[in-house]
């Protein structure tokens, strides 16, 4: 199996084994495994990692018998059924996971790669933006994002061609983005260390049968706690590159701003900002942050879209984005122009100044 945009994955065909062991064990420190049935679970990662797929089959299907819930086992049984290529299974045992333990990011992560490999870049956005919800340090996440984020605009600068095949600006920008996604064109493993806090013991149920996933997704356990609804920033495709590529930059640099806001990524959200930047309204840094905490953490939901992102230069290493933004949240609604001024600094945009109606 071909995962697109250099996706990370537990599964591929060459060295695919090795990947899927990777997965395996990040799910091991991610789910906590207990004594009593990590020797089992190490061997049927080992019979995946060698290749023995019916073997690591029979055994996973044999060990949820006795443990239909436990998470491991399941996250497993995904990995298998993905090395299989039977995909539509293994997004049922990934969709059952995310609605039994939405704590968790892999299973998330691994949903997107599956769902991108179908060419459904807009599923593989939401999966991601959940795992990146329950995980804000999920590099992963972070990374796979990007590259949704980069195929999506590549769709929409094709559409806008085989609408206006002598628009220049979006031949510029086209080639831009597919530059950028054949330079990663490459299945990678989603790492091997998981950051979260440890999950709690899991709950086990008594054995009731056969706990191999059926191909529809499993509806979520009456003890399950979801995850809410999250609208999040759309990407705002880059601006026709004038400066080296640094015009690309700064429109990554405010999506991944209005990405973090929306998805109430407090940590991330402070962090485009710079350490000279300036508060609106003059108060100082320490308050100003913790008056934007206050906020984001007060609404359940957020949206912001951002859109007619125009990109200028002062000079050589500070940037204007002016763009419309358009702010929802379940408390008030905004919809006004934004001007952000940015510097770069060790290779990383920040902004330096935010102005509203300017």
């Amino acid at each position: 199996m071909t995962f697109p945009l250099g996706f990370r994955s537990g599964a591929g065909p060459a060295g695919a084994r090795n990947l899927a062991l990777r997965l395996l064990f990040a799910a091991l420190f991610a789910f906590g495994a207990g004594a009593a049935h990590a020797d089992e679970i190490g061997d049927i990662g080992k019979l995946l990692k060698g290749g023995q797929l019916d073997q690591a089959n029979q055994r996973v299907d044999a060990y949820l018998v006795a443990k239909p819930r436990d998470a491991q086992g399941r996250f497993l049984k995904g990995l298998i059924q993905t090395e299989q290529n039977k995909t539509p299974e293994a997004i049922a045992t990934f969709t059952g996971l995310t609605q039994d333990f939405p704590e968790l990011p892999e299973p998330y992560n691994n949903l997107a790669v599956l769902y991108a490999g179908q060419g459904q870049y807009e599923k593989a956005r939401q999966a991601l933006e959940m795992a990146i919800r329950t995980h804000p340090s999920y590099a992963t996440a972070h990374e796979n994002l990007g590259d949704v984020y980069a195929k999506l605009a590549s769709q929409a600068y094709d559409k806008a061609l085989s609408l206006d095949s002598n628009n220049s600006a979006a031949q510029t920008k086209l080639a831009l983005v597919k530059e950028l996604i054949g330079s990663g064109n490459r299945p990678r493993p989603a790492g091997t260390q998981v950051t979260q806090a440890p999950v709690k013991s899991l709950p086990t149920a008594p054995a009731t049968g056969s706990a191999t996933p059926a191909p529809t997704p499993a509806p979520p356990a009456k003890d399950a706690t979801k995850a809410p609804a999250v609208a999040v920033a759309a990407p705002v495709p880059a601006p026709a590159a004038k400066g080296g590529g640094d015009d690309a930059e700064v429109a990554a640099a405010v999506n991944a701003w209005a990405a973090a806001w929306a998805g109430k990524d407090v940590s991330a959200y402070l962090g485009s900002y710079g350490k000279d930047f300036k508060a609106p309204k003059g108060e100082s840094r320490a308050s100003w942050e913790a008056e934007r905490k206050r906020r984001i953490e007060g609404a359940k939901q957020i949206s912001v879209k951002v859109s007619s992102l125009k990109v200028s230069f002062k000079d050589a290493s500070t940037a204007v984005a002016k763009f419309r933004q358009e702010y929802k949240s379940n408390l008030t609604s905004a919809n006004s122009s934004k001007t952000l001024v940015l510097s770069k600094a060790s290779g990383k945009w920040q902004i330096l100044e935010e102005r509203s109606g300017g």
